[in-house]
């Protein structure tokens, strides 16, 4: 983690909604390069919603997001991408119809992008549509590490899913941090993401009510899950 870096993504004093509904109120967070940030809260707290306002596909109603230090409000989506954004959503952003191998190589993705899953490389010539959850869930993953991402926003990464699973794309996570990605992970299982994370924020009706290290976290789950996962 380089704590002293400029954020890849920062949001200060954001707020965003749908039509005249609010969901997010005076959001303050950061992500720098090289670390993983959690962000947990029980269901309907704000979580994809702010995802999805960082990724650029809503617009803040007030407030500001930057993106790699410049102001970013009205930058589309395509832009954000080209500048190094991958947003990975709950539902999973695979071609059905294409290979493994087709599906890497529509979005310019070499061989080291499939050899992270030696499940998923064994698979390599079958359509999407037909892996199982946990596969397509690492084919998401993959493909969005195919475009060699500065920062990756993902919602939901393992639900759903085997722990074997998602005890394999969490340390997946954890080593793309490690090379010098920023990411920010919504995960329902907070033990599982505290362990591969650096800090966490944690959302509750719309907002950021406490932020902490990972380690702090961890070491009161119980705590955690009686004052704001419930």
């Amino acid at each position: 983690m380089h704590s002293g870096s400029t954020p890849a993504i920062e949001a200060r004093g954001l707020a965003a909604g749908y039509g005249r509904v609010p969901v997010l109120r005076d959001i303050n967070l950061a992500v720098r390069p090289g670390e993983v940030v959690a962000l947990l809260g029980p269901n309907g707290a704000g979580k994809t919603t702010l995802l999805r306002t960082l990724a650029g596909y809503r617009r803040p109603t007030s407030g500001e997001v930057r993106l790699f230090g410049e102001p970013c409000n009205r930058v589309p989506v395509h832009r954000r991408c080209r500048q190094g954004v991958s947003f990975m959503g709950e539902e999973r952003h695979i071609f059905p119809g294409l290979t493994v191998r087709q599906s890497l190589r529509l979005v310019r993705g070499g061989p080291e992008s499939i050899e992270l899953f030696p499940a998923l490389a064994r698979r390599s010539r079958h359509r999407a549509a037909l892996l199982s959850g946990g596969e397509q869930q690492m084919l998401a993953l993959a493909l969005a590490l195919a475009r060699a991402p500065r920062l990756l926003l993902i919602d939901e990464l393992s639900l759903g899913l085997a722990p074997l699973v998602r005890e394999r794309l969490l340390d997946t996570v954890r080593a793309t941090a490690d090379r010098g990605v920023a990411v920010l992970v919504v995960e329902q299982n907070a033990r599982a993401v505290l362990s591969r994370a650096d800090r966490a924020y944690v959302m509750r009706r719309g907002e950021i009510v406490d932020e902490g290290t990972a380690s702090r976290w961890l070491a009161d789950l119980d705590g955690l899950a009686a004052r704001y996962l419930s």
